[in-house]
């Protein structure tokens, strides 16, 4: 089996490089980036291919597998950017899985695009997939599901499935979740668990993580099994304010989630952070999702609790850990990280 992989060298491109290795039916992997890594993987290569603009179809011909992972967060402040890489680079990578004559794609959802839902009980891989309307990466997915709806109809030979993770840790992603979503003005030294003495506390702020590693084997399973439609992935338990108190030794404390998004869109807008102020209404508008499927029909089960992916990702980051991938990579944002800050906080990805 051949796998072609887009966006291969970010945090759930990594570990799905790593657990593709070890299924004996996948002869070889194609990684596809914007930028080639010089970490090396088993049973992979790579090349230098956007989803914006490169020809993908020479990349994906004689695959039997596509992956299609590649997807910006950044710029949160020119969203034109983000959709015309995620939104419009989705279609390419569809059109091109149609004209290369690819059996099967394997697309990267989210929790994200799923529809403002329940917290005190779980939905399953049928609740809706409109997204939180005023958050960008939200509506992004959603417009990516309508069109792999498209893809479908049209395709109806191509075994689609699509993965819908909640949050994704891993330590060796620090650095890079960091740039993405802390920014360069925060010191790693106050990213410790004893410095985080209290945590807010409202009712909807209940969210679900799962480890990388986790993330990527589940990935593996939807390419090497002949499994096809949405799974929803995410490890237990599910990460409430009292949850988080104890997985952090802090002491929960009641704030309107009005409260949180003030102080998230003052921030932002004073450019001390990267992380728009959308991001806590999809966290506090996403439902809980019932995982039951991914358990038994892929086989799936998580090595690591959602707590436990945390926490490596807070020590991860205190550590200025990361992986060899420009993605990752620690060195990427520069020395004193005056990369960040010349190109802006939440103002470009490059």
């Amino acid at each position: 089996m051949r796998v072609v992989i887009t966006g291969a060298t970010g945090n759930v491109g990594t570990s799905v490089l790593q657990a593709l290795a070890r299924e004996d039916c996948v002869e070889s992997i194609l990684g596809l980036a914007r930028r080639v890594p010089d970490a090396e993987f088993p049973k992979t290569a790579f090349a230098t291919a956007d989803v914006v603009d490169d020809d993908l179809v020479p990349h994906f011909r004689g695959a039997d597998v596509v992956v299609h992972l590649a997807w910006l967060i950044q710029p949160s402040r020119d969203t034109r950017v983000t959709r015309r890489a995620n939104v419009d680079g989705s279609a390419r990578v569809f059109t091109a899985v149609r004209e290369a004559g690819v059996p099967a794609l394997v697309y990267a959802s989210s929790v994200g695009a799923y529809s403002a839902g329940p917290k005190e009980r779980r939905v399953d891989e049928s609740w809706a997939t409109n997204g939180i309307p005023s958050s960008f990466y939200s509506r992004q997915k959603a417009e990516v599901e309508r069109l792999l709806d498209r893809f479908e109809e049209e395709s109806p030979d191509t075994r689609v499935v699509r993965l819908r993770p909640g949050l994704i840790f891993k330590r060796g992603a620090a650095s890079g979740i960091r740039r993405l979503f802390v920014g360069p003005l925060v010191p790693t030294s106050v990213l410790h668990r004893a410095l985080i003495p209290v945590v807010p506390k409202d009712d909807r702020l209940r969210f679900q993580a799962v480890h990388s590693l986790d993330a990527g084997h589940a990935y593996a399973l939807a390419v090497a099994s002949d499994v096809h439609g949405a799974f929803n992935v995410a490890a237990e338990p599910v990460l409430d304010p009292e949850e988080l108190g104890r997985v952090l030794g802090a002491r929960p404390v009641p704030i309107p989630g009005g409260a949180l998004r003030a102080a998230a869109s003052l921030t932002w807008k004073a450019r001390l952070q990267p992380t728009s102020p959308d991001w806590l209404d999809m966290a506090l508008g996403v439902p809980i999702m019932e995982t039951t499927r991914a358990r038994t029909e892929l086989g799936w089960k998580p090595d690591h609790s959602s707590g436990e992916a945390l926490l490596e990702l807070i020590e991860g980051m205190r550590r200025s850990e990361g992986a060899e991938t420009p993605p990752l990579s620690p060195r990427t944002g520069g020395p004193l990280r005056i990369r960040e800050l010349l190109t802006g906080v939440g103002r470009t990805s490059r």
